[in-house]
């Protein structure tokens, strides 16, 4: 498993808990609190861009 630095969880409504880290690389990692052996990974850059459009309304349909 790679060196991640975690963040804090961020929980929303209920019990859906998600941390966000990065390590030395210029990789980004998400998952679910709790399951940080399973998690996504993809650059800095790519999460960035996840979250500004998130942050835009482009993922309200999904709700």
């Amino acid at each position: 498993m790679p060196d991640v630095n975690w963040e804090e969880a961020f929980c929303g409504e209920g019990n859906s808990c998600y941390r966000i880290g990065t390590d030395s690389h210029g990789n980004s990692y998400i998952t679910i609190s709790g399951e940080e052996d399973h998690y996504l990974t993809d650059t800095r850059e790519a999460l960035r861009q996840m979250i500004l459009d998130i942050k835009a309304g482009k993922a309200d349909h999904l709700l």
